[in-house]
């Protein structure tokens, strides 16, 4: 992500009309800044079903996230997909999603050769493997992109899924920051992870505008920088009412109303903080129109912050 998506007057606009989770315990996303209900998410019993047969944890979790982002767009009905299928793009934000299946192999190879590996398995190895089942699952055949990016991964894949709505590349983008969990992935991050998925669903104002679609909140501006000041500005400079980061005591950080981190408990996020962040955003944008709220991954020890602004959709510039 090497330059900066700023609030912008152009005639595209990218909007958000749908969110949807796929965490334990959770169930819509004002649960991410505290709303307690009961049931929610159970990996144990929501990850079975024949549409899932033969595919990875990671793209398990995934489709069980776009699902109902999707749904909540009204771009999914009994039929399937219902939106524009050749400009759907899906952009997914994963940092370990497969490393639980390249190390398997890698332990298969070593024990029994290659001779021992399943043909079923091996595009399980692939980076890309989540968005490809995403994309294949609901008929998306626009741009098709992952990112494995470390702490801002997340929020880089809503740069990128905004700036493909802004250039014309997409109408609509499918976003979904994933990290299943295991003890591979508990052990190269020395803590427990996160096993779970977060997806929104960006379009351009005017194709949600065409059908009738209710705007959530609107993708102001996206940046990258060094450092946190350098990306907020370059992101914008609007005034947050609520800022959501992994790091509320930054003083570095801008003034804003109140500071959360929605990720809290939940276990390292990794790729798919970004994504629990801007859905926690949407909740928020959700109950107060008006607002601004700025969301930002990484740090000092990391190389590079990146930050997101998204408006509610009675927000006055």
């Amino acid at each position: 992500m090497s330059t900066a998506h700023p609030a912008t007057t152009s005639p595209r606009v990218a909007v958000v009309t749908g969110a949807g989770l796929a965490v334990p315990g959770l169930t819509l996303p004002d649960e991410l800044l505290g709303t307690v209900r009961d049931g929610g998410f159970d990996p144990v019993t929501g990850l079975v079903g024949r549409d899932l047969r033969h595919k990875d944890r990671a793209s398990r979790l995934a489709l069980r996230a776009a699902a109902p982002a999707l749904r909540d767009a009204g771009l999914l009905d009994g039929d399937g997909y219902t939106g524009p299928g050749d400009t759907t793009a899906v952009v997914v934000s994963t940092n370990v999603g497969i490393l639980e299946n390249v190390c398997s192999f890698a332990d298969t190879i070593a024990r029994d050769t290659v001779l021992g590996l399943s043909p079923l398995g091996l595009p399980q190895t692939s980076s890309n493997v989540v968005a490809g089942s995403v994309a294949m699952a609901h008929g998306l055949r626009g741009p098709n992109v992952t990112l494995c990016n470390g702490p801002t991964s997340g929020l880089d894949a809503l740069y990128w899924a905004r700036a493909l709505i802004l250039t014309g590349r997409a109408e609509t983008a499918v976003v979904i920051g994933v990290e299943p969990a295991g003890d591979i992935v508990t052990k190269l991050l020395g803590t427990p992870a996160l096993d779970g998925a977060v997806a929104l669903v960006l379009e351009s104002a005017a194709g949600a505008a065409e059908r009738g679609a209710t705007v959530r909140a609107t993708v102001a501006g996206c940046a990258r920088a060094a450092d946190l000041a350098g990306a907020v500005a370059r992101a914008g400079g609007l005034t947050p009412d609520l800022w959501l980061t992994e790091a509320p005591g930054d003083p570095a950080g801008p003034r804003a109303h109140a500071v959360l981190d929605p990720a809290a408990g939940l276990g390292a996020a990794s790729g798919a903080l970004g994504l629990l962040q801007a859905a926690a955003a949407v909740a928020h944008l959700d109950e107060h129109g008006r607002h601004t709220v700025l969301a930002t991954c990484g740090g000092p020890e990391d190389d590079g912050v990146a930050a997101v602004f998204l408006t509610g959709p009675h927000h006055t510039p």
